[in-house]
């Protein structure tokens, strides 16, 4: 079966894009869990935070840069967002493609979950 997020990289998927260059694209997550969830993802194919090499490590501070970035755009700054990654079943994870979430617009409770 297809990694969904390799389909909507490769656009082969439909997903409503908020950023898009050559190593990540962002999009709105179909299933928001807040009024602003925005999910970012690395181009290359990574299953896994278990599975991030040392040669990752430009790519994942990619992430969370270009997270606080758009988080910045949508005017999140002011009030605060939250930055979530998930690894593992327990943990709700999916698509076992690496990504990041960024979530606002709302009071994010904590505990989550």
């Amino acid at each position: 079966m297809p990694c969904l997020f390799c389909e909507i990289v490769a656009g082969r998927r439909p997903a409503r894009m908020v950023f898009d260059d050559d190593q990540l694209v962002a999009f709105h997550d179909i299933n928001p869990q807040a009024p602003t969830h925005v999910l970012l993802v690395p181009r290359k194919h990574i299953t896994s935070l278990l599975d991030l090499a040392p040669e990752d490590d430009a790519l994942a501070g990619s992430l969370v840069r270009k997270a606080r970035d758009i988080a910045r755009d949508m005017g999140l700054d002011e009030r605060g967002f939250r930055l979530v990654m998930n690894c593992g079943d327990d943990a709700g994870y999916s698509v076992y493609h690496i990504h990041l979430h960024l979530l606002g617009g709302r009071r994010l409770e904590w505990p989550p979950g």
